[in-house]
């Protein structure tokens, strides 16, 4: 039986995934836009999804594979603005990691952590005038893309702009969003600013990327890479801290601990992605070949996504897995992937979050929210999990 996404899954993706659960670790879910997807629910399933090769990433392959499905034409520009690493396959995929990977050395992310710190002391400083105040607007997504603003040496001078595009291309299914408009602006964004890196080149990743004749990245590769660092390089972290400071709101035990011991705010940080992350969806593949899921076996030329989120509340895996607890031994869970597309931002992310939930815990004990929780809103997206707002009082 295929099932049809509507509103009500992005509130609560969970209900849906403990009752699909209960009929296998597969499901086929209609989008709503003529193609079914699967959906792989299982941990163990959905790992091992993740580092299968007969589950592929290719833009160019994709999209001919949905030209097929549809009748009609690939889009070139749509694969010219995602032509990057987490849309491709060895040995493209190696080449293009391999040019990023240096800038997320355990070195230079240690290097950013001052940064990190100062600004979110200026954040949280800001917020501490304000009786109410959207935590999203004003703190969690202000620092992360300051921070990768930072690393890549550019600069986004109208950040709900910015974000605007961020939602049109990670996969929204909000009919209001218009992602052609989105590709076309950012596109033009990301040539300027790499024009301007080939003709005054610095130290930071971009520049590297474009000068880097080892890598040879083609013009398509440096927009998509571009794109990548500075959508991927904040989205993520961006609802990571909403995520996570609204489930600390609803357990104020665990605030308390936190607050009273930051040497648990690690460990609380793995336990946020894993309990409700900044990913449901992983980014989609196609099989090239039948695969078997459990007892199902999905043919070639069929959209697969891995439900990061249904994976890591698997009760199968995880002992007591609807429970938020820092304290359990939850590692190992997939909130950053796995295999060879695993997060390569992963040790910039926790970072961030370290600095951003110890900060935020230690200048307002008393953070409440603004609204009743009925009036929070969950963002349209298959792929990023994350509220449209929080609105708090700082002060209690």
């Amino acid at each position: 039986m295929t099932e049809r996404l509507d509103g009500a899954f992005f509130a609560d993706p969970q209900e849906y995934y403990r009752r699909w659960r209960a009929e296998g670790p597969v499901r086929r879910v209609d989008f709503g836009d003529g193609l079914t997807r699967w959906i792989i629910l299982g941990f163990e399933e959905g790992r091992a999804a993740l580092a299968d090769p007969r589950l592929v990433k290719d833009i160019d392959l994709f999209d001919a594979m949905l030209a097929r499905k549809r009748g009609d034409a690939a889009d070139p520009r749509t694969s010219a603005a995602l032509r990057h690493m987490l849309n491709a396959d060895p040995p493209a995929h190696t080449r293009l990691r391999k040019a990023v990977s240096k800038a997320f050395s355990a070195r230079r992310v240690a290097a950013l952590e001052p940064v990190i710190e100062r600004t979110a002391d200026e954040l949280l400083t800001a917020m501490a005038q304000r009786e109410d105040v959207d935590l999203l607007r004003a703190f969690a997504v202000p620092l992360p893309v300051s921070v990768i603003c930072h690393l890549l040496d550019v600069e986004i001078d109208d950040q709900d702009t910015f974000r605007e595009w961020t939602k049109a291309l990670v996969g929204t299914l909000d009919p209001d969003a218009d992602p052609a408009r989105a590709y076309d602006e950012m596109v033009r964004f990301l040539r300027k600013m790499l024009q301007d890196k080939r003709e005054n080149p610095g130290d930071d990743l971009l520049s590297v990327l474009v000068t880097d004749d080892d890598a040879r990245l083609s013009e398509p590769e440096l927009v998509g890479m571009a794109l990548l660092l500075l959508v991927a390089g904040h989205e993520t972290t961006v609802n990571l801290i909403g995520n996570g400071v609204l489930a600390l709101m609803r357990d104020r035990g665990w605030w308390d601990r936190l607050r009273a011991d930051p040497t648990l705010v690690p460990a609380a940080v793995e336990e946020f992605l894993r309990f409700d992350g900044p990913v449901d969806l992983s980014t989609p593949r196609f099989t090239n070949a039948p695969i078997t899921v459990g007892d199902t076996v999905i043919a070639a030329d069929e959209i697969v996504y891995v439900a990061l989120a249904a994976a890591n509340r698997d009760p199968r895996h995880y002992r007591d897995a609807d429970l938020l607890d820092p304290a359990a031994d939850h590692g190992g869970h997939l909130g950053f992937g796995h295999g060879i597309h695993f997060c390569v931002g992963a040790p910039l992310a926790r970072l961030e979050a370290r600095v951003a939930f110890t900060a935020l815990l230690r200048r307002f004990p008393e953070l409440r929210l603004a609204v009743d929780e009925s009036e929070l809103r969950w963002h349209p997206n298959v792929v990023i999990r994350g509220l449209t707002g929080l609105p708090v009082r700082p002060h209690g």
